[in-house]
């Protein structure tokens, strides 16, 4: 009697230890912002390819292993940072962000930290093969998302600043890499960085009762909303000169120009949006920009095919 009833046991306790089990990974992928990290590399590989690669042809690029190293460099520290912004933002996350908060309580941060030591460490053993220059670059690039986590983002503007300068990065790597400087590529990098600045204030304007709590220091709670919103529609006016620069000097007759184009009904309804000054409003405009950033990557993506191809 009491084997048939451990028998019977054993079978209800495995699936709870599985789904616990993926409910740890699934903490850790969002901890340590997985999917965030995937799309920034696709957008590496991408404008690498496309935008600064002026010379290799496919089979050359493919096969450009010291590319792909750096790429994968970029992405282990990028991972790295995720995991400790989310150590030093797990406070402010618990506020606004409950149901991630949630998903990552299922692993203690213990384990966070082992894996940030273990992503920037390989991170710098492939790159210090590669070169002791990449070694020198992801160096940096882990010191800054650290120093940006632990004291840049309670600053004023240095917040926002730095946010955008380290999503950058990795780009501006590859740009040195393979010393692609052109005005075309300097206003690309000015309308990605406009772009950024702008979500990164938005966001701060929703997060604005969390920041006030935990002691960060804001655009939205310095100057106030108001004045953030009048900021964010004065960015979203010079995104708009930057996209007809670029318009002017890449044609109307390329996929490329048919998304700056098209950029100008989204960028004209954010500003819309912005003088709506509601919290929906915000949101709206916020995920809009987004979607129009990545919608970006894969206009450059079928612009490239289409060009080289």
């Amino acid at each position: 009697m009491g084997t048939e009833n451990r028998t019977s046991a054993a079978p209800a306790s495995a699936p709870r230890t599985f789904s616990y089990r993926i409910s740890q990974l699934i903490g850790f992928l969002v901890g340590a912002r997985f999917f965030m990290a995937l799309l920034l590399k696709f957008a590496l590989y991408v404008s690498t390819f496309f935008l600064f690669n002026q010379e290799e042809n496919l089979r050359q690029f493919v096969f450009d292993f010291r590319v792909h190293g750096i790429i994968f460099c970029a992405v282990l520290s990028i991972l790295a940072g995720g995991i400790i912004n989310q150590f030093y933002d797990v406070e402010k996350d618990h506020l606004i962000k409950p149901f991630r908060t949630r998903l990552q309580s299922f692993l203690k941060q213990k384990y966070f930290l082992y894996a940030y030591i273990i992503l920037n460490t390989v991170s710098l053993g492939v790159a210090f093969f590669i070169s002791y220059r990449v070694f020198l670059f992801y160096l940096l690039y882990q010191f800054l998302m650290w120093f940006y986590s632990h004291k840049l983002s309670r600053l004023l503007i240095l917040n926002n600043l730095t946010f955008v300068a380290l999503t950058l990065y990795p780009f501006f790597g590859m740009l040195v890499y393979y010393r692609t400087f052109s005005g075309k590529v300097m206003m690309m990098a000015a309308f990605l960085f406009l772009m950024l600045l702008m979500i990164d204030i938005i966001k701060d304007t929703l997060t604005a009762k969390a920041d006030r709590i935990f002691g960060y220091t804001t655009i939205p709670i310095y100057f106030g909303k108001k004045t953030a919103s009048v900021i964010s529609v004065f960015l979203l006016i010079s995104t708009l000169l930057v996209s007809a620069v670029i318009l002017y000097g890449i044609g109307f007759y390329r996929i490329m120009g048919w998304y700056f184009i098209a950029g100008f009904a989204v960028i004209l309804t954010a500003v819309f949006q912005m003088f709506r000054n509601t919290r929906n409003a915000r949101f709206i405009t916020l995920n809009l920009l987004r979607l129009w950033i990545f919608i970006g990557i894969l206009a450059m993506l079928a612009d490239g095919i289409v060009q080289k191809y």
